[in-house]
């Protein structure tokens, strides 16, 4: 079970990482976050 929950979290982290980085800076400072902040974005959903 564990296992399963590890792998849907990692799928999420790496779907939120995808989606933003295809996002513009410009469209990422609307959102109010920098091109170097995806990764602990992403991480943060993760939580």
């Amino acid at each position: 079970m564990n296992l399963l929950r590890n792998y849907r979290n990692w799928r999420r982290y790496r779907e939120t990482v995808n989606e933003l980085s295809r996002l513009s800076n410009r469209e990422l400072a609307d959102l109010g976050i920098s091109r170097a902040d995806i990764y602990l974005v992403a991480a943060k959903g993760r939580q």
